[in-house]
């Protein structure tokens, strides 16, 4: 027999999407607090909802649990200068040296170059943004995370 469990929110077995407010990308902001145990992050997005000006920045995720060592979870991004309102970012979990993938036109195919892989567990802590390349942008993004809770009580909420 299997035990099954849907967390607050939840939808069904694909777990639950926890979204952000529309912010400036600013290096070493939390963006997401993971409580109550690990989880298995499948999907990482960020929308553009105003375009960026001319400073190169660059979009690159990491970790850092309660217990244990923080660990960046994606290479950096492509310079986002191009990404325009509709613009999406999303994260290719196929490997933890794995960019996210810039999508200026506001659609983009999971996987259009390579496998969108299976994920990446992640335990309880928080989830940051590295911004490099340019200090300061005007570009304002939205993040939605789809995660599997790996545990009963584990829970994600938005910084912002």
């Amino acid at each position: 027999m299997t035990t099954r469990f849907i967390v607050d929110g939840g939808i069904g077995d694909m777990g639950q999407v926890t979204v952000t407010g529309a912010a400036l990308l600013v290096n070493g902001t939390t963006v997401f607090t993971i409580a109550g145990g690990p989880i298995r992050i499948t999907d990482l997005v960020s929308y553009c909802i105003v375009g960026g000006d001319a400073a190169a920045a660059t979009l690159q995720w990491n970790a850092d649990g309660t217990v244990g060592a923080a660990v960046t979870i994606t290479a950096a991004s492509s310079a986002l200068t191009s990404a325009a309102a509709g613009g999406i970012v999303y994260c290719n979990f196929t490997a933890l040296s794995t960019a996210p993938i810039l999508a200026t036109a506001g659609v983009a195919l999971a996987g259009t170059t390579t496998s969108t892989g299976g994920g990446v567990y992640v335990p309880a802590g928080i989830i940051t943004m590295i911004i490099g390349g340019a200090d300061t942008t005007t570009a304002t993004y939205k993040h939605y995370m789809r995660w599997v809770p790996l545990g009963q009580g584990a829970t994600v909420t938005a910084a912002f």
